[in-house]
């Protein structure tokens, strides 16, 4: 090939690379674009909600919220039982379920491996992770309420401790899974027993994730109402039985947010402030524990 040759088709080759570099530009704005657009889109909303939530909530807020029982219609009270109540139900809820999803998730991590009961404790825990909170509620109901012929706060933390249960295993096996074999490792190599290894070591080693999980599964279940219509339905006055039906305020928020009374939907609105306060305060809290371990 002469020079000329070789010339001419250096020429192509370059016209041809900034052609190719032209079109993946384009196609990277184009994206980009989009992805912008996307974005705002979602943003939109979250601020409209953000907005909507502490204009009409704050105005709402007072000391007898915390105080005084909920009302009957256009008559002064508070939510103090519903905030009691569902605070009582979601801690009880994360003592039930944290243990159970921990010890899970340490078996599928550290022992399971890829056995037939790991597989199908997998199986189910990704059912479960999927699984609308209202069929839980109704389970709870057909095995609860309806065989003793009662709602009750009881049937409530159950059913809540059923949606702790599969998210903590999720995260907990995730973060074992990523501490570095090495530890296990050497741990072993100074003659520690496994169950030795998984407390001091494993475990602790993937303590910042495995909290945050349990932060994340506890500001999913704060919000719950579903489940709770079936099992704890609500209560007008104070209780701390668990044998009753009891108040919490994501029912307390929708009934009086479907009502016509304007005290009502003032309180309605003033639960809605509360509930997203709190859990927007888990999430920065499991951000921080994240991005402090990181």
């Amino acid at each position: 090939m002469s020079t000329a040759q070789r010339l001419i088709e250096a020429e192509r080759l370059s016209r041809t690379r900034a052609q190719r570099f032209a079109s993946r530009k384009r196609v990277n704005a184009i994206a980009l674009a989009l992805s912008l657009a996307a974005m705002a889109f979602g943003l939109f909303w979250l601020v409209w909600i953000l907005w909507e939530t502490v204009r009409l909530g704050v105005g709402g807020l007072s000391l007898s919220l915390f105080t005084q029982m909920t009302p009957a219609p256009n008559d002064a009270g508070g939510l103090a039982n519903a905030i009691y109540g569902s605070f009582l139900m979601v801690t009880l809820a994360t003592f039930v379920g944290a243990p159970v999803g921990v010890m899970a998730g340490v078996y599928l991590a550290e022992y399971g491996g890829r056995g037939m009961l790991a597989s199908a404790t997998r199986f189910v825990n990704d059912i479960l992770l999927s699984a609308p909170s209202i069929v839980i509620g109704l389970f709870i109901y057909a095995v609860v309420v309806a065989r003793f012929k009662t709602y009750s706060g009881a049937a409530g933390v159950l059913a809540l401790a059923l949606i702790v249960i599969p998210v903590v295993i999720r995260t907990t096996e995730n973060m074992l899974q990523l501490v570095p074999s090495a530890l296990r490792e050497a741990a072993y190599a100074l003659g520690a027993p496994k169950w030795k290894v998984i407390l001091g070591i494993t475990l602790r080693a993937a303590r910042a994730g495995v909290v945050t999980g349990l932060l994340l599964a506890v500001a999913r279940i704060s919000g719950e109402t579903a489940p709770l219509l079936f099992t704890a339905l609500s209560n007008q006055f104070w209780t701390s039985s668990l044998g009753q039906p009891m108040a919490s305020l994501p029912v307390t928020i929708f009934k009086f947010a479907m009502s016509p009374y304007e005290n009502w939907q003032k309180l309605a609105w003033a639960g809605v402030f509360l509930i997203t306060v709190a859990v927007l305060g888990l999430n920065i809290l499991a951000r921080t524990l994240t991005r402090s371990k990181n």
